[in-house]
């Protein structure tokens, strides 16, 4: 489903080069569930969005569906992205004067459907993760946890295949993070092939293979503790 070959991505700051990633090679199959575990500036977030196709390598290549991700124009790469992915980050990214039915409609709004279908599968994505209640309230009117679950809607929107998630749960209680990790499960039960970059240790084991980088380098990929247990 995703793939990395000898990928290196470096930066100039201040007449000094930068690694962020350094020959990372990796092989995501369909269904898998990975999370990116390590320091900060371990190179993470940066192998995150080059696989979302918003960072390209300087060297070596991303693939979706074999499928450079790279070798594309901006447009292709849009589309494939579009098509494709859906994004989770730790900010929510939600739009303050829309309601969540509203925020949750943009992507279909922006993928062509009438205005019907687009408040329905609104309203059917909000009931599915708990906010059926709460379709007219802004994000403002709602808790942390609330925001996040309308993030997860909103992703849910273009029924992506795969998911791209960035510190979800770093801004919310454990009660919260452990509700936000079980939907992460269940759309992965779905088939869906998700990428989870986290701090938590707990969430990182909820996940089917652990995934650790440090100073830009792939350092350990193994099967998660949850994973083994339940092989």
């Amino acid at each position: 489903m995703l793939c990395m070959e000898n990928v290196t991505k470096t930066y100039q700051l201040r007449h000094q080069t930068v690694v962020a990633l350094d020959n990372a090679t990796l092989d995501i199959p369909e269904g898998d569930f990975v999370s990116l575990v390590g320091p900060s500036g371990s190179g993470k977030s940066s192998l995150l969005v080059m696989l979302g196709g918003m960072l390209s390598p300087t060297s070596g290549k991303v693939l979706l569906k074999g499928e450079s991700m790279y070798g594309l124009d901006p447009d292709g790469r849009a589309r494939l992205r579009k098509a494709n992915i859906g994004f989770v980050f730790q900010t929510f990214n939600l739009i303050s004067y829309l309601s969540a039915q509203e925020n949750v409609q943009i992507p279909l709004y922006l993928s062509g459907h009438t205005g019907v279908e687009q408040q329905d599968k609104a309203a059917a994505l909000l009931e599915r993760v708990g906010l059926g209640d709460r379709l007219d309230h802004k994000p403002s009117e709602l808790s942390v946890g609330q925001q996040q679950r309308v993030a997860l809607a909103r992703m849910l929107a273009n029924d992506p295949a795969v998911i791209l998630a960035d510190e979800p749960t770093g801004n919310l209680d454990p009660e919260t993070s452990e509700q936000i990790i079980g939907f992460f499960e269940d759309f992965n039960r779905e088939g869906r092939t998700i990428v989870m970059v986290t701090h938590n240790p707990d969430a990182a084991e909820r996940a089917k293979r652990v995934l650790k980088l440090r100073d830009g380098k792939v350092v350990d990929d193994r099967a998660s503790i949850q994973s083994i247990s339940a092989a």
